[in-house]
């Protein structure tokens, strides 16, 4: 199955509502992208369709957004300053780095079940990893759930901090993040304060990843020690391996996603939803691997992924967090 041409303009479509440069307008037509790019009418039909000049079609016209013709420019430019040498120009293997995610890994199976002559592999390295990686340029997208300071925006400042810009973040879901226990509960734990208790046990996430930084950020609100709680060094790399633990009863509790509770039938402790994203940087965008992965976001397929699994909100999937 091949996913229509329309996906991959939906997913560009997205980033037209970004500012644009005052004195010049929001979309262009067909004429005036010419003008702009000084080429005949005709020369840009056969840069849309044959070198992925951003455009869209309504009602039977061409419109080109303008900042996305723009950046189509920077990224077709000689000589671009590019972060490092590492990792190649896009040959049909997808990198993916960062944060763990049920509904992720299943979503990079789909993609090698649709896209046959691609491949996505995932290198699981936290949130801040995940960033790293995309800083020193080992990956295409780096996936990230990093809260901020207000508890209302995630990801911003820790990827202004590592790559000295914002790249382009685009959502992958909202999810919802909480303790994990046994079926039935049988230690009564209510509360993320419950976890200082002597006949508590717990089952960490690495350090660097968001779900750790969450829980270091929740037991500084209550002032409790990490290190004195039972368990707080025992660390393990995705929350499923979280639900093992417990599921096994080498832990009573840990700190993970609702859809890892629903997966091993255990318990589950509401704490809050957050926003996990998606980031590119600016010269790697339009690559073909990665516009087939975020188009992929916007297929009933994928939709169909989540339809079993409770712990997920997809209303802003796919959509710019930025530019916007």
């Amino acid at each position: 199955m091949k996913i229509k041409e329309e996906s991959k303009k939906s997913t560009c479509n997205h980033q037209a509502r970004e500012t644009l440069a005052v004195g010049r307008k929001k979309f262009m037509n067909t004429r005036e992208v010419a003008e702009f790019l000084d080429l005949n009418e005709k020369m840009i039909y056969s840069l849309v369709s044959e070198k992925g000049l951003p455009a869209t079609k309504v009602t039977g016209k061409w419109l080109f957004p303008s900042n996305l013709v723009e950046q189509w420019i920077e990224n077709n430019t000689i000589n671009y300053p590019k972060v490092s040498d590492a990792l190649p120009p896009y040959h049909g293997l997808l990198i993916v780095c960062g944060s763990n995610d049920i509904l992720l890994d299943r979503t990079i199976a789909l993609f090698n079940k649709v896209y046959t002559e691609n491949v996505a592999v995932f290198g699981n390295l936290g949130s801040l990893g995940g960033i790293r990686a995309l800083r020193r340029n080992l990956c295409h997208i780096a996936s990230s759930h990093l809260m901020e300071g207000d508890g209302q925006e995630y990801n911003f400042m820790s990827a202004r901090e590592e790559l000295g810009q914002l790249p382009a973040m685009v959502n992958f879901c909202r999810r919802e993040q909480g303790l994990l226990v046994a079926r039935g509960n049988p230690k009564g734990i209510r509360e993320m304060a419950d976890l200082a208790r002597d006949d508590i046990k717990m089952v960490n996430r690495a350090v660097g990843t968001g779900t750790r930084l969450l829980l270091e950020r929740e037991l500084a609100r209550l002032g409790i020690v990490g290190r004195r709680i039972k368990g707080f060094d025992r660390e393990v790399q995705r929350h499923i391996d979280v639900g093992i633990e417990i599921l096994s009863g080498r832990a009573d509790v840990g700190l993970a996603i609702r859809p890892a509770a629903v997966l091993l039938d255990l318990d589950f402790i509401p704490l809050r939803w957050e926003r996990f994203d998606l980031m590119v940087m600016r010269e790697r965008f339009f690559e073909k691997g990665v516009q087939l992965f975020l188009g992929l976001l916007h297929e009933p397929q994928f939709k169909a992924l989540v339809e079993s699994m409770a712990g997920y909100d997809l209303e802003m999937c796919g959509k710019m967090v930025f530019p916007q």
